[in-house]
């Protein structure tokens, strides 16, 4: 009889059903069905007080409950369109001949064993690498050698499997500078702090509070980000690219690391991002119970190709996924 094997994770399937591993989900709720570290958190737009999770439109259990994946694929606009995508540094293929897209307001996850090509895949999507083959376009224009910085001013933020953060500052500094690409006044004005800098970094600095309520790190805004736990890094990065007010936000590995607790609030807070502020994710994750469980459509990679997509019951059936990343044994 063959046995699925987990490999690359301390997470192993449960069991099988018809002939098929079981892959668990993320517990995001306890057995009274609350959600850990629940309460009241603001709701999107001008971040009003405290709403309670339900009123603000987060329900307990699985996100097919509120949004089936199949409407989420077909109901919104596609954003991004990656065709053909051929990435090589000298004679090594870091990708060939990629293409998925990713729609409007969804979670789009990218999973695939170590040296799949999916840290690539993101570095293409904002600009840190350029492919020699294939096109991008992003809200119906093509993108060309474009710079992370346009890309961040285009509305796409992201995060880093390691934790790219200045230590030496405190957590709202850090959350700042996510802010960079929305200043107007010049340096030399915001050196002074006088007029008109001074008016816009108060408006900056309201922003960051919000965010900052949001994640409910209220706590340790003053504290210098070398001083935090891990769990809590991540969580500074997350509200360092929230602060950026993206359309798109690309989350690498954001859970990696991460004790149970600490990846159940992560997941809260992204699927918070997620309902509350419309905000389309491109999520790469290496623990299957939290990328089946949140994600709306799963695109798989394998040495640099793509061999499945579409939603994650439909992926988690895909014999070639099975084989590549989960590993068979007899």
């Amino acid at each position: 009889m063959t046995q699925v094997a987990w490999q690359g994770s301390d997470r192993a399937p449960a069991g099988q059903r018809g002939g098929q591993p079981e892959w668990n989900g993320m517990a995001r709720t306890d057995a009274s069905g609350a959600i850990p570290g629940g309460g009241a958190i603001a709701p999107a737009g001008p971040m009003a007080p405290g709403v309670p999770l339900a009123d603000a439109g987060l329900q307990t259990g699985t996100r097919q409950s509120q949004q089936t994946h199949e409407q989420a694929r077909t109901g919104g606009e596609v954003i991004l369109d990656l065709q053909h995508i051929s990435l090589s540094f000298g004679g090594v293929k870091a990708l060939t001949d990629i293409s998925f897209d990713v729609c409007e307001h969804e979670i789009r996850a990218i999973i695939g064993p170590n040296g799949a090509g999916k840290s690539s895949m993101l570095n293409v999507i904002n600009g840190v690498y350029h492919p020699q083959q294939g096109r991008i376009v992003f809200r119906g224009e093509e993108r060309r050698q474009m710079h992370p910085t346009a890309a961040a001013r285009q509305g796409i933020a992201r995060t880093f499997q390691n934790i790219a953060l200045f230590k030496g500052m405190t957590v709202l500094d850090n959350i700042m500078t996510g802010r960079n690409t929305q200043f107007r006044t010049g340096i030399l004005a915001h050196a002074l702090w006088w007029g008109p800098a001074r008016n816009e970094e108060m408006r900056h600095r309201q922003k960051v509070e919000e965010v900052i309520d949001f994640l409910e790190i209220q706590s340790i805004r003053k504290t210098p980000v070398g001083r935090l736990p891990y769990g809590l890094q991540k969580r500074v990065e997350l509200a360092r690219a929230l602060a950026a007010e993206p359309s798109m936000l690309l989350l690498d590995e954001p859970m990696a690391g991460m004790n149970v607790e600490e990846k159940q609030d992560m997941c809260r807070f992204i699927l918070d991002v997620n309902r509350q502020f419309g905000t389309t994710i491109v999520l790469i994750e290496h623990d299957m119970g939290v990328v089946m469980d949140i994600s709306d459509r799963v695109v798989v990679l394998d040495y640099g190709k793509k061999i499945g997509d579409g939603t994650p019951e439909e992926v988690k059936a895909n014999p070639d996924v099975i084989k590549a990343y989960l590993g068979t044994s007899h």
